[in-house]
């Protein structure tokens, strides 16, 4: 049997409703995909469409029922899996006998794939004997994982009759506990940071834990942002007694969704440390985590688990993933932003997906919509965007906020309340107009910007799947938000999956013939961007920590320049483009020395 994984790619989460049928479309052809599970309300009315479309028998969940949010994500894992198990089934006697579909299949599959190659064998002898085929497919072909991501801070309190819920109850804490219940084996992706309460909860479920047959039913993915943070995070959970089974390392800017500067460091020296370092996690992470399951009398692994470094965020050409696998040595690229671009692969409406076609690289842009006070990568001309604009021309403001998943702040209420909202924005502004007078239009003008941009994300991010197959959407007319990463910029059309997975592994090329920049150059861009606009925009009192602060992130960069001129100068990737590249280094280091750090005032 080829225990090898069938591609070197995945699908990673996008937003609430992109990726969240995507096990169902894609899973098949062993592709490996993630959905969002934090909304319980678009998961239900997925099931509920999918459980009509394919005849099953799960029934619905109403908000009344004790512990609704957890069983709403349990149900849908369960029939996700029934789905996919049905399709793969489907599959693979559809090519055991269909010739042409199995040549299809095939060309979907990399040119160093050890299936390709075997069936390709049978294929040579010139006897096609459906017999053949299927027992080979049925050793060594197994389907696309569904895994589920979970944002450690959308952890909301929950209340009954204002009388708070136990903590168990809170929006991050069900979601864990219906992936936790549910009958799938696959991956639980944890992002945007640690929840220490979030990760001791882990501990209460059996399937995290390995057996006696060192098998780990549900295993633990942590996204990153650097080794330090992969370090900390890996080492508290091992210290239960729980072993992270992969690091996600995404670029910091270059990435759709929320964006993290992460103090000038840029993804090739961050990639660089893990790839020294990784027998440390591993070595580190194992010692803690036999402590711990002799103190709970568990099953004590001799061997330490198999531990994945995958990358994900900007890459756009067959030769960039190469370039990943072959020099970081990780196991998997994630390639999310261009497959919004595939009907077959992610869930989006027409509109959406026509602008995302259309959109150039001045259309995307870093943004302050999101609630959490996080820079958010988005597009200019969504639906949600000309909804907001037709408000504001009424004097309008904020969102009804109906499932307020973001109702974080408890500046003004302890249930909490979302920053987008229109009850949170209206108080700003009357705030804000009573300094009217203390202020300058234009900064009057900055401070109403800073209240009034935050958009709705909870309706935003799903609306786009519920146009897509015709659900039904009540309430406020939101439109739809996207948060594509600005690397989609460079693809400017629809593609089949088929065609997609051929440009990743460079059997084809669904790029227009524009220059497109290399993908750490284009992150290196956006950094010495950033530092120069953070710079020039704070209004702040100048400390010496926020001086301390952009030096660190200055110096950062200028390191980080440094390592990719000798990178560039010794790989025989980017043979093409290494001149250019060089000489662009040389360029964002003599714009890094021009931008002057302020001084301390006086």
């Amino acid at each position: 049997m080829i225990n090898k994984p069938l591609h070197s790619f995945h699908i990673p989460v996008m937003g609430l409703s992109y990726t969240i049928d995507s096990p169902i479309r894609v899973a098949q052809y062993g592709i490996s995909s993630v959905i969002s599970i934090i909304d319980d309300e678009i998961v239900e009315k997925m099931k509920n469409f999918y459980n009509k479309k394919f005849n099953l028998n799960y029934f619905g969940i109403s908000t009344k029922t004790e512990d609704y949010r957890a069983k709403r994500i349990t149900d849908y894992l369960d029939m996700m899996d029934d789905i996919v198990t049905e399709k793969f089934e489907s599959f693979k006697e559809e090519i055991s006998k269909n010739t042409e579909a199995l040549k299809n299949f095939m060309a979907m599959l990399p040119n160093t794939s050890e299936l390709k190659n075997g069936l390709q064998n049978i294929l040579n002898q010139g006897d096609f004997l459906a017999s053949n085929i299927k027992n080979f497919v049925e050793k060594n072909l197994t389907p696309g994982n569904i895994d589920v991501n979970i944002m450690t801070k959308v952890d909301k309190d929950n209340f009954k009759n204002n009388e708070q819920l136990p903590v168990i109850f809170n929006d991050a804490h069900a979601s864990l506990r219906g992936f936790a219940r549910s009958k799938i084996s696959s991956s639980m992706v944890l992002s945007a940071g640690m929840n220490p309460r979030l990760y001791s909860y882990i501990e209460e479920f059996e399937d995290f834990f390995p057996d006696a047959n060192n098998f780990i039913k549900k295993k633990i993915i942590l996204k990153v942002s650097d080794f330090r943070s992969a370090m900390i995070q890996g080492n508290f959970l091992a210290k239960k007694g729980l072993w992270v089974s992969e690091y996600r390392i995404e670029s910091g800017l270059n990435c759709g969704g929320h964006a993290f500067a992460m103090e000038g460091l840029l993804l090739g020296p961050i990639m660089e440390e893990f790839k020294l370092k990784k027998n440390e996690l591993i070595s580190s992470a194992h010692s803690l985590m036999i402590k711990a399951l002799a103190q709970k009398e568990k099953y004590i692994p001799t061997e330490p688990f198999e531990m994945k470094i995958t990358v994900q965020g900007g890459v756009g050409t067959s030769e960039e993933h190469d370039f990943l696998l072959e020099n970081y040595h990780v196991d998997s690229v994630g390639w999310g932003s261009p497959f919004l671009l595939v009907p077959e692969a992610t869930s989006v409406d027409k509109e959406t997906r026509d602008l995302l076609v259309k959109s150039k690289q001045n259309d995307y842009f870093l943004s302050n919509i999101s609630p959490l006070g996080v820079p958010f990568n988005t597009v200019k001309g969504t639906s949600n965007e000309i909804l907001k604009y037709q408000k504001e021309a009424k004097n309008k403001y904020g969102s009804s906020c109906p499932k307020k998943l973001l109702a974080l702040s408890k500046e003004y209420s302890p249930q909490g309340i979302c920053t987008a909202s229109k009850k949170y924005q209206e108080i700003k502004l009357t705030e804000l107009e009573v300094l009217k007078n203390e202020l300058t239009e234009k900064q009057f003008q900055i401070k109403k910007n800073e209240i009034t941009d935050k958009a709705c994300l909870c309706v935003g991010l799903v609306n786009s799947a519920y146009l897509e197959q015709g659900i039904e959407i009540k309430g406020e007319k939101q439109g739809v938000v996207i948060c594509p990463g600005p690397n989609l910029a460079y693809f400017d059309k629809q593609v089949s999956l088929s065609e997609m997975v051929q440009h990743i592994y460079g059997n084809a090329n669904v790029l227009p013939e524009s220059e497109r920049p290399n993908m750490f150059m284009n992150e290196l861009k956006m950094y010495v961007e950033h530092l120069k606009n953070e710079i020039s925009n704070f209004s702040g009192e100048i400390v010496n920590s926020q001086i301390k602060k952009w030096n660190t992130f200055k110096s950062n960069l200028f390191d980080g320049i440094q390592y990719y001129q000798e990178l560039f100068d010794k790989t025989i990737f980017f043979s093409n483009e290494k001149k250019k590249i060089q000489q662009q280094l040389q360029g964002f280091k003599l714009s890094l020395a021009e931008i002057s750090i302020p001084e301390l005032q006086k």
